[in-house]
């Protein structure tokens, strides 16, 4: 198999696994799809989405638009592309770690597809604070900003993968639980690469920390309330270290 097909197929397993965007333009039924190889395009892909929203926000200032509202219709732009796939993990989280009496029960919690008041206040919190920091951007900030901060959302998620065991010996998370050491890398130097290029360093310093930060912090949460990592645990890392780092960058 060529590396060409390779990289094809996993770009085609990080656009299914992080967005819903269609892949069957992409997809071929003899390419080797491996979800752990796919690690490395999570940064390209999370910063690829973050540049469509970006461009929207650019576009809506350019007609007139104030920009809180314009930074609204980013955000629900961002949601519609990924299916709102880290929102969802980051209520799971909030629901489980929030009414939990102990790990056994939090990780029941996080199954349940309802959605209770710790998760609705994560959620609210969550989508404000991206929507007033995007909006305290100056406009061609943003549409440099966003695409860092995506980028290293889906790091910081690698950097949880990479860091705990699964909570639980079923779901998503538990079989990408050995990550080869090369899409490790990649992911982490393509997401600090990104920042370096689009960034003064300052601020590319800035990002990248906070969003060290963010990963580590979830990480020992993750750890303390649940024993390890679930596909919720990711999804909450991503929206976290992103509004973390659109905070740091404001």
């Amino acid at each position: 198999m060529s590396i060409a097909a390779r990289l094809r197929a996993d770009l085609v397993c990080g656009l299914g696994l992080l967005t819903r965007l269609p892949t069957g333009w992409l997809a071929h039924d003899g390419l080797p799809y491996s979800m752990t190889r796919s690690l490395w395009c999570w940064p390209l892909i999370g910063a690829g989405v973050n540049a469509l929203a970006a461009l929207a926000y650019g576009a809506a200032l350019w007609l007139g638009q104030a920009p809180l509202p314009a930074a609204g219709w980013c955000v629900g732009l961002l949601l519609l592309v990924c299916g709102g796939l880290h929102e969802d993990g980051l209520a799971d989280m909030a629901d489980g770690c929030g009414g939990g009496r102990d790990r056994a029960h939090k990780l029941e919690i996080m199954r349940d597809s309802r959605v209770g008041s710790y998760g609705v206040m994560a959620l609210v919190v969550a989508l404000l604070v991206r929507t007033t920091a995007l909006a305290a951007l100056p406009g061609p900030a943003a549409l440099v900003v966003l695409p860092v901060a995506g980028a290293l959302a889906r790091a910081a998620m690698a950097g949880v993968l990479w860091r705990l065991p699964p909570a639980r010996n079923n779901g998503l998370a538990s079989t990408m639980a050995n990550l080869p050491r090369t899409a490790l890398l990649a992911c982490m130097g393509l997401a600090v690469a990104l920042a370096a290029a689009l960034l003064p360093a300052l601020s590319a310093l800035t990002a990248c920390s906070v969003a060290m930060v963010a990963s580590a912090v979830m990480c020992r949460l993750a750890r303390w309330q649940l024993g390890g990592q679930t596909g919720d645990v990711l999804g909450a890392t991503a929206v976290v270290t992103e509004c973390a780092v659109l905070t740091a960058l404001c």
